[in-house]
């Protein structure tokens, strides 16, 4: 397992409080109105432990320095990476109240 993985996986256990088993590695580009919203790769990992979800897709990605992890539970409507992604960007540029 790549560093950059155990640190996703680790943030996942953190934040979710179960275990995380690394199953898949997806890239994923996201486009909206033409131009591209989001480009990377998305993590999936199998869950253990956790009480509604049994999947869990995750990122990170660099913002003033510091790595930043983004971890979406499989949960509806999310049910695949470009889904999480969509999920994710749709909070993301969402008015904060």
């Amino acid at each position: 397992m790549s560093p950059r993985i155990a640190k996703i996986k680790d943030a996942i256990e953190t934040m979710h409080h179960c275990t995380a088993l690394h199953v898949a590695s997806e890239p994923v580009i996201e486009l909206f109105d033409g131009e591209v919203a989001w480009d990377g790769v998305v993590e999936t990992f199998e869950l253990g432990g956790h009480p509604k979800a049994k999947r869990c897709h995750a990122w990170s990605y660099e913002e003033g320095g510091e790595t930043q992890y983004v971890t979406i539970l499989e949960l509806p409507p999310v049910d695949s990476a470009e889904s999480a992604v969509k999920v994710a960007i749709a909070a993301h540029s969402s008015p904060q109240k």
